[in-house]
């Protein structure tokens, strides 16, 4: 069983964490620099963007976690170390830095920062702010740390589970940063995971590969695909569980564990996108083949026009069946239907592919909730696949029209 609990990355033993004010952004109030730390060394993967241009802490995070393990991550917002001349040097640094601060290797270390691209990061005031950051690192840090790897984000976003392994009780939480510039295919999203589960380095590898292609590639807020995406997992095995090496029992209730955190952040990055007032939801049932489902999903919550009669409250249900059209799925388009549904309640507005008689005023209740779900059934077969994503609102131009300056 998956039950919720307190704590995001301090959730499971062993974990401590801490965010400061270091001075990297200008705005005092605003966090910018956070550490989590692992009291022993853990098992290390990370899924990276896809995007050609890769930040330098990427770069540097890759060649740390060659062997599998690690027992920190640092993190700074407000520069993306992206572009720089000197990026891989600076996040070589910050590596140093953490570790020196907590007595590790700096190759134990995993390396992240977001924010601006193509801004030289100083490493100053990163160093200045370090002694302080490790001083407070404490088993109830996960929300300070949270803080500090957000942007535009206007919520933090922390969440964490416990289940049984091997009748031990084991914990696994996670932190998200993520507001604007995502798209599917990692999307500046960063994500960092901790358990406290004993796991082998390429189990937990496997484990996070093949749960991001149902997760955090199915998540969109505007189509662009940042540069210093990562997702990473720490599982240091204090839980005291037979060690997972291979594909059992206990490695599908961890797969459980970990999609239902992965799941949970989607929504809360989804919800918070940019200027965003409403969480989209998009399941697509009745598709052929998995591979369909998922580009029907993702056509529909990447559809602009979609996205922005969402913001309107408007049942433009003729954006669905276009979005579907032009994704690329072969889908027979005369076997589509179509619904709404909230907390209000359910509408349909299209079967077969074509429109059907419905209220405009009960179809309006229904999408000025703050979460909408787009229900498409291709009545052609049995899979199904769930997209992510937000609407899109005149904030959104007004965020990324000044942001840099």
């Amino acid at each position: 069983m998956i039950t919720w609990i307190d704590g995001g990355v301090c959730a499971a033993k062993g974990y401590k964490a801490n965010g400061i004010h270091c001075g990297i952004r200008k705005n005092k109030e605003k966090k910018d620099l956070s550490l989590i730390v692992s009291d022993v060394p853990a098992a290390a993967a990370a899924v990276y963007t896809t995007n050609l241009v890769k930040g330098a802490p990427l770069v540097v995070t890759k060649q740390h976690l060659a062997n599998g393990t690690a027992q920190a991550i640092v993190c700074n917002s407000g520069n993306a170390n992206t572009c720089n001349a000197n990026g891989i040097e600076i996040a070589e640094q910050m590596s140093r830095l953490a570790a020196d601060a907590v007595g590790i290797a700096p190759d134990d270390v995993v390396v992240a920062s977001t924010g601006v691209i193509g801004q030289p990061l100083e490493i100053a005031p990163i160093a200045k702010g370090m002694p302080a950051l490790a001083a407070g690192l404490r088993d109830t840090g996960s929300a300070d740390a949270a803080a500090g790897i957000m942007t535009t984000d206007t919520v933090k976003k922390e969440v964490a589970v416990s289940f049984t392994l091997g009748g031990k009780t084991c914990r696994l939480g996670g932190i998200a940063k993520g507001s604007g510039m995502i798209h599917p295919n990692m999307a500046t999203m960063l994500v960092f995971i901790t358990t406290d589960a004993a796991i082998s380095a390429p189990m937990l590898q496997q484990a996070l590969s093949g749960d991001i292609a149902n997760t955090f590639n199915m998540l969109s807020i505007d189509g662009d695909t940042s540069t210093n995406d990562m997702v990473t997992v720490l599982a240091n095995g204090l839980a005291g569980n037979p060690c997972i090496t291979e594909e059992n029992a206990d490695f599908a209730v961890f797969m459980q564990a970990l999609n239902t955190v992965n799941v949970a952040l989607c929504r809360k990055i989804a919800g918070d996108g940019e200027g965003a007032t409403r969480l989209l939801e998009c399941s697509v049932v009745g598709a052929g083949d998995e591979a369909t489902a998922k580009t029907v999903a993702k056509s529909v919550i990447c559809s602009s026009l979609l996205k922005a009669a969402m913001f309107g409250a408007d049942a433009n249900w003729g954006r669905v069946l276009c979005a579907i059209g032009y994704s690329g799925a072969q889908v027979d388009v005369n076997k589509i239907d179509v619904a709404f549904q909230s907390k209000k309640g359910k509408i349909a507005v299209c079967k077969n592919g074509a429109g059907i008689a419905f209220s405009e005023e009960k179809a309006k209740e229904i999408l000025l909730e703050d979460e909408i779900e787009i229900l498409v059934d291709l009545n052609s077969g049995a899979a199904a696949a769930t997209a992510w994503g937000c609407d899109l609102t005149y904030d959104y131009v007004r965020i990324n029209g000044d942001y840099r300056t």
